[in-house]
């Protein structure tokens, strides 16, 4: 399904940075083939109760690791760090295509490559408004954080495409 090959804990990496980029690399991949794979009235659609859609997910992944590592470890100004979610629900706009929301998050995903590659995974995120007035998380913390965001929404969306008929797992 994915165009990158599972991170396999066989397969020798350069130290865990590494490890967590390819792993991410992986999730996000795996979730923009199996977006691409699904019919186009699905992507705009739920079928789920949440009433959560397949771009909305794909927005909703792009702002999380925009929050956690440009918002958080940086401590960035971020304008709008919840841009992706309306009236308490994720949103896309009507003329958010599938290739937009891709290239944002292929994007906002070699920005998060190349702070964890460039930065020391046990350096604490900068004080700021996302940690709320807690104590800032570790690079290594927010990594983690980040794969066990994909890995749970790569499974919500291997149900969504499950019942509209797409591809499912890995």
């Amino acid at each position: 399904m994915s165009a990158i090959p599972f991170p396999s804990p066989m397969t020798p990496a350069a130290g865990h940075a590494e490890v967590f980029v390819r792993y991410l690399d992986y999730y996000r991949e795996t979730l923009l083939a199996k977006a691409a794979a699904l019919p186009a009235a699905e992507l705009r659609a739920s079928r789920l109760p949440s009433g959560w859609t397949p771009l909305e997910l794909l927005k909703h992944l792009r702002w999380v690791e925009l929050r956690w590592l440009e918002w958080g470890f940086q401590g960035s100004a971020v304008e709008d760090p919840w841009g992706d979610r309306r009236d308490d629900r994720w949103h896309v706009e009507p003329a958010e295509t599938l290739d937009d929301l891709a290239a944002a998050l292929r994007a906002q995903g070699a920005h998060t490559t190349a702070v964890i590659t460039g930065s020391d995974l046990t350096a604490a995120g900068r004080p700021g408004p996302r940690w709320a007035g807690a104590e800032p998380a570790t690079l290594e913390r927010i990594c983690l954080h980040l794969i066990q965001e994909y890995a749970r929404h790569a499974g919500h969306l291997d149900i969504v495409a499950e019942l509209a008929g797409g591809p499912t797992g890995e």
